[in-house]
């Protein structure tokens, strides 16, 4: 968190949210639509990402997760605490269904003014300076305890709290810490659907693929999302995620 006062932080979240008219009729000439219920494949109904049973089996599950790791949460919130000076918690804004903004929950695993070192070390970002999406090989914002953190995903526990708020679903594409502005045009479309904790990306390479590619799965997993799929994607998602592979 970066220390700023609730109420203007929250202030330029809703001025975020509110994209302006054109760049909305931008998102909505780009977005990818099934058109087809998830159920029934009636044209016009909703699919799976966006149906209300999705919402309503993500929320639920993300409940029973919360209440099942309440004791490693308590624990990895207390090391966190005590391991070095700020918040347990890192919001951070990120853009999610059609373009708006949202604070995503994390467990903090840098350094309280991690977010105005960023631009000092955008020449290390691993996809290239100019690059829209940011990652850095060891990190030296990173705590010690947040490296660990990193490596098993655990930071990303605290995404549950999304799910049940409905801001994400527990897969689809991952939410991007860069506003819809920034995207061209070929990537708009996975703004089409909810954001997810996981996806096909995260049992596909992680953060050792770029940007473009991680769109094109994001548009395999749009176009073919279905029940079956989420369940397929989260059975696989713990033993791609534990074994550190791809984190950064």
């Amino acid at each position: 968190m970066t220390g700023q006062p609730k109420d203007a932080a929250l202030q330029g979240l809703q001025q975020d949210m509110r994209l302006d008219p054109g760049h909305r009729m931008r998102i909505d000439a780009a977005i990818h639509r099934q058109g087809r219920g998830w159920i029934t494949g009636r044209p016009g109904g909703r699919p799976w990402n966006l149906s209300r049973t999705n919402r309503v089996v993500a929320c639920f599950g993300a409940l029973v997760l919360l209440v099942l790791l309440a004791p490693l949460l308590l624990g990895l919130a207390a090391v966190i605490k005590y391991s070095s000076p700020g918040p347990i918690f890192f919001v951070q804004k990120r853009t999610g269904f059609r373009g708006r903004s949202f604070g995503m929950y994390k467990f903090r695993t840098m350094v309280v003014n991690a977010e105005a070192l960023k631009e000092s070390l955008r020449h290390l970002n691993k996809h290239g300076a100019d690059s829209i999406d940011f990652k850095i090989d060891k990190d030296p914002r990173v705590t010690p305890i947040g490296r660990w953190l990193r490596r098993s995903s655990l930071d990303e526990l605290p995404n549950l709290i999304n799910v049940v708020k409905g801001d994400m679903r527990l897969v689809g594409p991952r939410p991007t810490s860069f506003n819809a502005y920034r995207y061209k045009d070929s990537h708009l479309a996975r703004l089409s659907i909810y954001p997810g904790m996981t996806g096909l990306w995260q049992i596909s390479g992680r953060s050792n693929i770029d940007f473009d590619q991680r769109v094109e799965l994001d548009l395999s997993y749009i176009a073919e999302q279905s029940f079956k799929l989420d369940l397929i994607i989260l059975l696989k998602t713990p033993f791609k995620v534990f074994s550190g592979h791809g984190a950064s």
